[in-house]
């Protein structure tokens, strides 16, 4: 434990009981049902460097199909062709995952270990480009398996913190 962590603990306590049995190293039934349902993720991922980037992910609820209790499979659709989750993975295949439902403050978050999978790959997998409104240069270009490290759901004080889904108080104070 860095000097750093240990002040903070020893200023503001260490975890609970409760917070420390939540992180799995599977996907729980409460957390594969909330995947089922959210429409939105943020994928992030480093290089072997540590530069980091975080990239919105999003489709029809349950784009993020769930293989087994240890293993995601996400589409990855053509975007801004900057390709930088890819580059990342490709020198560090960790990356993190935090799942939204819109209107909901609890979130989900998966940390794990990717794998790129091809078109053909996807195929056999069945996987379908599920988007609402879908353009030109709204392709499937690869997959990616993530296999769990940790998931777990947590906790709504940051999007109580921010009203998130408040879009009238947020607007009024623009």
């Amino acid at each position: 434990m860095s000097e750093r962590v240990q002040k903070i603990r020893e200023k503001h306590g260490e975890p609970s009981e409760r917070a420390q049995k939540k992180v799995l190293n599977y996907l729980a039934d409460d957390v594969k049902e909330f995947i089922k349902q959210s429409p939105f993720a943020v994928l992030s991922t480093s290089d072997s460097s540590g530069n980091c980037d975080s990239s919105p992910r999003g489709g029809k609820p349950g784009f993020i199909k769930i293989l087994n209790d240890t293993t995601l499979l996400m589409p990855d659709i053509r975007g801004n062709r900057l390709l930088q989750s890819t580059s990342n993975i490709e020198s560090n295949p960790k990356a993190g995952l935090i799942f939204f439902i819109p209107g909901n403050n609890k979130t989900v978050r998966v940390n794990g270990t990717v794998q790129f999978l091809t078109f053909d790959e996807l195929e056999k997998l069945g996987l379908n480009n599920e988007v609402f409104n879908p353009d030109e240069t709204s392709q499937m270009i690869q997959g990616l398996r993530i296999t769990v490290d940790e998931a777990y759901r947590h906790c709504p004080r940051a999007l109580s913190f921010s009203d998130l889904w408040n879009t009238d108080n947020i607007f009024k104070n623009q």
